[in-house]
């Protein structure tokens, strides 16, 4: 359960921002003899992207890496705004400000790791996975309950639809009509 102040913050979100190496997916690299990458993404973080876009709330990435991996997963669930190989995250976050004319106060941040701070310090609402660096840990809003690449992300998804009053309204559609209607 969250606070009010806290629900009151992510009532305000018009963009999630995601890291994806440790919050989208469980932060392990796998490399076959072939040199090909492997990630692993959770359905349940892919659903609650879903979800958010459904309510209007656009949705970000920001990486230090570049993967095609990361390209045909995200495009899959219609994000369109994908900044791979980001070695200054703040460029990318001042860009999607600039694009969508939002205000930091109009943002949530996920990360997990010292490259996600910066990104982290300008954001309204903050979040880091349970298995995120201690000292992220510590300067975040929220630490969720599940590891990152195992539900973490959903788990936010899901606190902003409560903040914003839809929650209910997604849950009433899937038991009646088996998906959310609109």
């Amino acid at each position: 359960m969250i606070d009010s102040k806290l629900k009151e913050k992510l009532a305000e979100i018009k963009l999630l921002i995601l890291d994806v190496d440790g919050v989208l997916t469980d932060g392990k690299i796998i490399l076959g003899n072939d040199g090909n990458e492997i990630k692993n993404f959770d359905v349940k973080d892919g659903l609650g992207m879903l979800l958010l876009q459904k309510f209007g709330i656009k949705l970000a990435v920001i990486t230090g890496k570049t993967s095609k991996i990361v390209e045909t997963r995200l495009m899959a669930l219609g994000v369109k705004d994908v900044y791979q190989g980001q070695k200054n995250k703040l460029q990318a976050f001042d860009d999607l400000l600039a694009k969508y004319e939002f205000t930091p106060y109009e943002v949530a941040y996920m990360g997990d790791d010292l490259p996600d701070l910066a990104i982290m310090a300008k954001s309204l609402v903050t979040f880091a996975p349970s298995d995120a660096v201690a000292i992220v840990k510590s300067k975040v809003d929220y630490v969720t309950l599940s590891k990152g690449g195992q539900g973490a992300v959903r788990e936010i998804c899901d606190l902003i639809l409560d903040a914003k009053g839809v929650y209910q309204v997604v849950l009433q559609d899937f038991i009646t009509f088996g998906e959310v209607r609109g």
